[in-house]
């Protein structure tokens, strides 16, 4: 069975920084993973991304520059470093895996409990 289990989440000053992390656990081929996150009353949407296989990123253009993720292949994680956090980065975060139980097979989603993320000013 497929799990994600994230921490780091908490209380940040405005400006400041915070790292989130993820482990996914389970038998699996990881395709990429990221972190999505949700504020009260907006739809969840995706803040970062990176493949597991090439490496490559992708960001929400509101967070680029600011944030960064990075993978830890052995221990199958991955992190969000947010920098300069800003009060509309206030929200849940939720770490994203799209993983196969096959190379060839088809890709299945997986998602951690969400972590909050309040910001201070």
């Amino acid at each position: 069975q497929v799990q994600l289990v994230e921490s780091g989440g908490g209380l940040v000053r405005a400006g400041g920084s915070l790292r989130l992390s993820c482990v996914a656990s389970g038998g699996f081929y990881s395709i990429t993973m990221g972190w999505y996150r949700q504020a009260p009353g907006k739809q969840r949407e995706l803040v970062a991304s990176q493949s597991m296989t090439d490496g490559s990123t992708s960001y929400a253009d509101s967070v680029k520059g600011r944030f960064f993720i990075f993978r830890e292949n052995i221990k199958n994680g991955v992190y969000l470093q947010m920098n300069k956090v800003q009060p509309d980065d206030a929200a849940d975060y939720y770490c994203n895996m799209k993983w196969r139980a096959h190379p060839w097979g088809e890709t299945f989603d997986a998602w951690g409990q969400g972590t909050p993320v309040t910001v201070s000013e």
